[in-house]
């Protein structure tokens, strides 16, 4: 599975889901999010990111799974 953001390809990192072109798994993304870390921070520890991935690869998740709620997106609200 392959998508403009997203990238399922089993010689990286097992098949894990990364973000395109990196070795970056989207799951660390949400495990900084769920414990409260944010999308700035996230960044820091992850330079091969680039701000504009990270928004489009929640909505991608969203879409892919209609699991991502408001907590999981950093909403204080």
């Amino acid at each position: 599975m392959s998508t403009d953001v997203i990238n399922i390809d089993p010689e990286i990192l097992g098949g894990t889901l990364v973000s395109k072109g990196t070795r970056v798994p989207v799951e660390s993304l949400f495990a900084c999010l769920e414990r409260g870390g944010s999308i700035d921070e996230f960044l820091e520890d992850f330079p091969a990111l680039s701000c504009e991935q990270v928004p489009v690869s929640l909505e991608t998740m969203r879409g892919a799974t209609g699991s991502i709620d408001s907590k999981t997106m950093g909403s204080k609200t």
